[in-house]
């Protein structure tokens, strides 16, 4: 069989949207800024590892979700255009892209040092669980919070692979934990979506199990609640004062996006929940070196 290179170029174009390679975009910043944070000797090398540890567990993790949900997806109206429903993508090709993710990932993660590769294993599961969660519970929002959380704490294990004990001590907790609550505040929101779909077929969600009302004041206090860590952590740190507008733009937008989500503009909070992830570690990385 000939190579056509169109054919490839196509082939990959579509499973790249098929992963939304453009939301590995708007994660890495958050990897690279607890990695500077956490302090050590950050090189080309680990630069590059830490990039594509996140590329990959974030590929597998896409995929993974998208087989799972399947059986609900193509029930779903709002789900029915995803990729592998509409059939645009195959099941061979979905579990070759989550062997192909999580390969890059244990591979990664076995060239940045000893405890990276040690954590590999329970980091794929954590991920590959989540689409489950709303089977099981009401708060699928927190482990999806989880699943993101792992992206700065993986980068700050990263720096010091050799001493456990070191990087979990250097680990930015306050950056961890907002970014946690940042996840799961916009996941509540976005859920409303699937409010009276979630209801009808016994899926988990704040809105599905509390009312929609108890969305929009879970999503709010999350958010806030985030937005003050991220202050927290930049002030914790001692960042210059030049990194701090970007950083209370980032944490104003938070809480604007929720407010957004409560009068029903869920699109336009996740085009600014977007800008979140790139805003909070500008400020970070101004206030580092300046």
């Amino acid at each position: 069989m000939s190579f056509d290179p169109e054919v490839v170029g196509a082939t990959a174009a579509r499973l790249l949207r098929f992963i939304r390679v453009e939301h590995t975009v708007f994660t890495l910043p958050m990897a690279y800024a607890a990695a500077l944070l956490a302090g050590g000797h950050m090189d080309l090398w680990r630069a590059v590892f830490i990039g594509l540890a996140v590329f990959g567990l974030r590929t597998a993790g896409m995929s993974w979700n998208n087989i799972a949900d399947y059986p609900i997806d193509r029930l779903n109206p709002r789900t029915r255009g995803r990729m592998l429903v509409a059939g645009k993508v195959s099941f061979r090709e979905a579990y070759g892209v989550f062997a192909f993710g999580a390969a890059v990932f244990i591979l990664s993660a076995a060239a940045l040092g000893r405890w990276p590769l040690i954590l590999a294993a329970p980091y794929l599961l954590v991920v590959v669980t989540y689409p489950y969660a709303k089977r099981l519970h009401c708060m699928p929002h927190l482990h999806l919070g989880l699943v993101y959380a792992l992206v700065p704490l993986g980068a700050a294990i990263a720096m010091h692979p050799d001493d456990l004990e070191v990087a979990l001590t250097k680990t930015p907790w306050l950056l961890v934990a907002a970014s946690a609550l940042w996840v799961a505040g916009f996941d509540v929101m976005y859920s409303k979506g699937d409010y009276h779909f979630d209801k009808t077929h016994g899926l988990g969600s704040v809105a599905a199990c509390f009312g929609l009302k108890t969305a929009d004041a879970s999503a709010l206090l999350l958010l806030t609640t985030s937005a003050a860590l991220y202050v927290a952590n930049h002030l914790l740190y001692g960042l210059s004062t030049w990194g701090l507008p970007a950083t209370l733009a980032g944490a104003a937008l938070e809480v604007y996006s929720a407010i957004l989500g409560a009068r029903g503009e869920v699109a336009r909070a996740f085009n600014l929940n977007l800008a979140v992830g790139l805003l909070i570690p500008l400020g970070i990385f101004t206030g580092l070196y300046t």
